[in-house]
């Protein structure tokens, strides 16, 4: 998947209905009607966001006879982890240093003219 391909990913991350059922389905596979339960939603508005999340390829599909179990695919977000996260996740790390010291040395500095 390239980069330009996790616009769609972006889309289907951006809907809180749709991050719910991948939070049902980081628990375990789940069949549709399974989700619906869990979610206790109607199949039908479940079908139509597993179609977008199926699209963006954070859900696949496994057929055993008549059923349809989705599992999550947590490859997308691992790369929206790698592409946007990770990058920053040193620099954000840098910055609390930075503040947690700057607030450090503010207290020592109010605490010595308590003293006086």
């Amino acid at each position: 998947m390239s980069h330009d391909d996790l616009d769609d990913v972006w889309r289907a991350l951006a809907n809180p209905y749709r991050r719910r059922i991948l939070d049902v389905l980081r628990e375990r596979p789940r069949t549709t009607g399974g989700l619906a339960d869990a979610l206790q939603e109607n199949r039908f508005l479940v079908m139509q966001h597993l179609n977008l999340l199926r699209a963006a390829q954070l859900v696949t599909v496994e057929t055993q006879g008549r059923q349809r179990i989705n599992h999550l695919n947590p490859v997308p977000i691992q790369q929206i982890y790698e592409r946007w996260v990770g990058k920053y996740q040193g620099d954000w790390a840098s910055a609390l240093v930075g503040l947690k010291r700057s607030v450090e040395v503010k207290q020592e500095g109010r605490r010595k003219t308590r003293r006086k």
